[in-house]
């Protein structure tokens, strides 16, 4: 199993998905991909057509206090919806480059940059685009979820020695965060410190975390600590969970 990593939100207003290392087998209720509805002139911008942007953006052609940034940044959104990750990277450096004082919007293009470059597995940049948001500022809405989706980037990244680091400080500024929580416990695991690791999981699940994932990394946890039995029923909700996903994919085809 491999720690997890996450979109951003913005308090609930812009919710972004999460998935696991392994594909995207979950979601979040409060991080998911979908993006608000669209306001973007049709006439102006075309979400899937990476040159639009840049001619409409460029700044030789346009006058920067005249981009609506917002919608700038719905249409970066839109690329990650379509899986178009490289033209999300360009278009949220855009959204970036172009918020101007607006340190909140600049911070969110660069964690959602992030993260498209963590689809890509491009995690050099993908760390860079994180450690920018945080740049701005490490005490943010938004600097918890910077702090786990770098965590996670550093691990892929083979940088493990400050993963947890940045696991421990998403947990401090954001406690009910599950997410966090999850990582937190996951590298915890790596390191041995089991007790801890299956405290940290159980919070994840406490604050909403329905994923086989959390289950079996506490399964795995509880096993090392030799407390065989709560190992199996932790599994067991995995494989629950996982049959019960299994269902309702047959039901809804």
């Amino acid at each position: 199993m491999t720690p997890k990593r996450g979109y951003m939100t913005d308090d609930g207003k812009r919710p972004h998905r999460f998935s696991e290392g392994q594909g995207f087998d979950e979601d979040y209720s409060d991080f998911s991909l979908d993006p608000p509805e669209l306001s973007v002139d049709p006439t102006k911008v075309d979400p899937v057509d990476s040159r639009v942007l840049t001619d409409i953006l460029d700044q030789r052609n346009i006058d920067p206090e005249d981009v609506d940034i917002e919608k700038l940044l719905d249409v970066a959104l839109s690329y990650m919806q379509i899986n178009r990750f490289e033209e999300a990277t360009e278009a949220f450096e855009r959204v970036a480059r172009f918020a101007g004082d607006d340190d909140d919007i600049a911070q969110e293009a660069w964690v959602n940059k992030g993260a498209a470059h963590g689809q890509l597995e491009e995690w050099d940049e993908a760390i860079g685009s994180y450690r920018e948001a945080l740049k701005l500022d490490d005490d943010s809405e938004h600097a918890a979820t910077a702090h786990t989706n770098l965590a996670y980037a550093l691990w892929e990244a083979g940088q493990t020695a400050d993963a947890l680091d940045h696991a421990e400080r998403a947990v401090e500024l954001d406690p009910r965060f599950p997410q966090a929580w999850y990582n937190r416990g996951f590298f915890l695991h790596e390191r041995g410190l089991n007790e801890d690791a299956v405290n940290a999981f159980d919070n994840a699940i406490r604050l909403g975390m329905r994923t086989p994932g959390v289950h079996e990394e506490k399964a795995r946890a509880l096993e090392e600590l030799g407390r065989d039995e709560e190992a199996e029923q932790a599994q067991q909700q995995a494989d629950d969970l996982r049959e019960q996903a299994e269902a309702e994919l047959v039901e809804e085809y």
